[in-house]
């Protein structure tokens, strides 16, 4: 087969050329089976292996293919939730959303007392705080690690609720009338640890956003909550125009 040809004149590098070919096959529905191996693609565009890299590189890094050092690389499959940026969203809906059946495993839920939660919460060190620990799973497979911290002076009544199928802020409603209106929330991409790992039942190549959310109802802080997601199973998405960057919300 001969070689397909990139421009080798013009001023845009061969790298740069060859990731846009491989977008475009893969935009075509090519390397649905398998993707190519560096030598093939080598082989196939007639450059040289450190130009293949190069490619594989940005796209590795904008999460379209999978590809490591002495592995075949592999197009890395689509996120199965996406959730808008700047929505108050409950991953329950999320994943209910997205056409998954989805159930919690309560690892932990009861009052205790945290001093730097209770600071975060505008409260004293030894606050009574109700707090619940859960394994998030989505499709019968772990999504996410999520731990949340609420007053107990207000949130006590959640005590009584089966946090196995359902959603914390509708059963916040529901037994306190309180409803969640604005907050904030930073995310960052991290590598879980390899106990976090086997909690979600992730490989060792799959990175997660650690998410951390605090939440008011009528300008009182109520809610803290660490959420861990798999990253290869949840995407964060935004709208954009030529006119500006428009954060996304939900009803």
């Amino acid at each position: 087969m001969a070689p397909r040809t990139l421009s080798r004149s013009g001023s845009e590098p061969l790298w740069r050329q060859l990731q846009s070919e491989l977008l475009t096959r893969l935009d075509d529905g090519e390397f649905t089976e398998q993707f190519p191996g560096e030598l093939a693609l080598a082989e196939e565009y007639g450059v040289s292996r450190h130009t293949v890299r190069q490619a594989l590189r940005q796209l590795r890094a904008d999460g379209v293919v999978v590809a490591e050092r002495g592995r075949q690389p592999r197009v890395a499959p689509p996120a199965e939730i996406a959730q808008p940026l700047g929505a108050l969203y409950s991953l329950f809906t999320s994943v209910e959303a997205a056409g998954l059946a989805q159930h919690s495993i309560v690892r932990t839920f009861d009052v205790r007392a945290d001093a730097l939660v209770a600071e975060r919460l505008d409260l004293e060190a030894s606050t009574p705080l109700v707090y619940l620990e859960r394994l998030r799973l989505a499709g019968d497979e772990p999504l996410a690690m999520d731990r949340v911290w609420l007053p107990a002076d207000v949130a006590k009544p959640l005590l009584q609720a089966d946090f196995t199928h359902t959603s914390l802020y509708g059963e916040l409603a529901r037994r306190t009338g309180i409803r969640l209106d604005h907050g904030r929330e930073e995310v960052h991409a991290v590598i879980p640890t390899a106990a976090e790992r086997t909690t979600l039942a992730c490989a060792h190549d799959v990175a997660a956003f650690a998410i951390n959310r605090l939440s008011h109802a009528k300008g009182r802080p109520i809610e803290w909550r660490h959420t861990l997601v798999r990253g290869d199973r949840y995407a964060l998405t935004a709208e954009f125009s030529a006119t500006g960057y428009r954060l996304v919300s939900q009803s």
